[in-house]
């Protein structure tokens, strides 16, 4: 699975079909005159950059599924945040023995605003109560580092179980609750986020790098 920030929401299809995986999103921020905004963007990316429209991706590929999705709005000023929740069906090698897994997908607002821990804290409550006992997963790009909003991640542990944050000085997490932490949250090295370009130059395609964990049931 994969959980996306900021992604225009035009390439939902093509990224679905370039990775293999169903796709589920959730409108954001700076959508308005979308033709407008990707006519734009389609032709020069730097000069638009973020405003090419945003909203938050889960990419599941089979054999997961998502079984059921919800989407939540968590604040309306001064950017639209909100939150994507999928119920993913997880095979089991023993029949009838299908379990479930809550996947969270979110993008928090800036530090400036000062809201982040109180949304950070009503998505855990809100991602936990419609989980109804399954494990959890809560992911994205919280705008909260650990160093500084230490406060939060305690209250997200003790209050929600949802743990570990992946680095200090990282914005980004995947914080997990019921789930046995395999490989903990690390970030990428930035090559990561490069892909092949035209002329023989790169194109980043995020200002973060990518965060990947792996959590077993």
């Amino acid at each position: 699975m994969a959980l996306l920030q900021e992604a225009p929401p035009h390439w939902r299809d093509d990224l679905a079909r370039a990775s293999g995986a169903a796709a589920e999103v959730v409108m954001t921020s700076r959508n308005c005159l979308a033709p407008v905004r990707v006519a734009i963007a389609d032709r020069n990316p730097d000069l638009i950059g973020a405003s090419a429209g945003g909203s938050n991706m889960l990419l599941v590929r089979p054999p997961f599924r998502a079984a059921e999705v919800d989407r939540v709005r968590l604040a309306t000023w001064p950017e639209r945040r909100k939150l994507l929740m999928a119920r993913i069906d997880v095979p089991a090698r023993q029949p009838r023995a299908e379990r479930a897994l809550v996947v969270a997908c979110t993008h928090l607002s800036v530090p400036a605003t000062g809201r982040g821990a109180a949304e950070a804290l009503r998505a855990a409550a809100t991602a936990t109560d419609w989980a109804a006992g399954a494990p959890v997963v809560l992911g994205g790009d919280l705008n909260l580092r650990p160093a500084d909003h230490g406060d939060a991640f305690a209250a997200l542990a003790e209050r929600h179980r949802l743990a570990p944050p992946t680095a200090p000085r990282s914005l980004d997490h995947l914080l997990a609750r019921d789930l046995a932490v395999v490989d903990p949250p690390h970030v990428l090295p930035p090559s990561a986020r490069d892909v092949p370009g035209p002329g023989g130059l790169a194109i980043r395609l995020s200002d973060h790098a990518p965060v990947t964990a792996a959590f077993g049931l």
